[in-house]
């Protein structure tokens, strides 16, 4: 991994254990790298101004909330304009079902990652939302079996 040359060790396990646990209060990530609180504090700071630390963010149980499947989605459009492009990915990330969506390259023009309640839950989800998005020509899916790793970011 290619880390700009401005972060160091004891930035990396501050990342470290604010990736594991975003809900650190400062006093306890300062203990578990090792400063003290105001340095601590000041170094959290700099890489939220620099962009490393992006956000914070609580991640939700699909299954408690009735969506325990996930589905992988890869999708073809029918045409490769900027127009289309616009309105599909517009059209996609209104779809709370949607969870992730990445545009590639390759055989396939998007990659969608969606939960929902079974196969009536993704059969509704197919025929009411996604193939009435403009563009579509042609999806192809998978449903996850289990999740083996999921990782929000990269380990610093």
């Amino acid at each position: 991994m290619n880390i700009p040359p401005n972060i160091d060790e004891t930035d990396r396990r501050i990342l470290r254990a604010l990736r594991r646990d975003g809900r650190l209060s400062n006093t306890k990530l300062a203990e578990q790298v090792g400063l003290s609180t105001t340095p601590c504090w000041n170094r959290v700071r700099a890489l939220e101004d620099s962009g490393v630390i992006e956000s914070y963010t609580a991640v939700l149980n699909q299954q408690a909330l009735g969506l325990p499947d996930t589905v992988i989605i890869e999708v073809t459009l029918d045409r490769h304009d900027d127009e289309i492009f616009e309105k599909f990915g517009q059209a996609l990330a209104e779809l709370p079902e949607v969870i992730e969506a990445y545009l590639l390259t390759g055989e396939y023009d998007y990659l969608i990652k969606v939960a929902v309640a079974g196969t009536a839950g993704y059969e509704e989800f197919l025929r009411r939302k996604l193939y009435k998005l403009p563009g579509l020509r042609h999806s192809r899916s998978t449903f996850v079996l289990r999740c083996l790793k999921r990782a929000h970011s990269v380990e610093p």
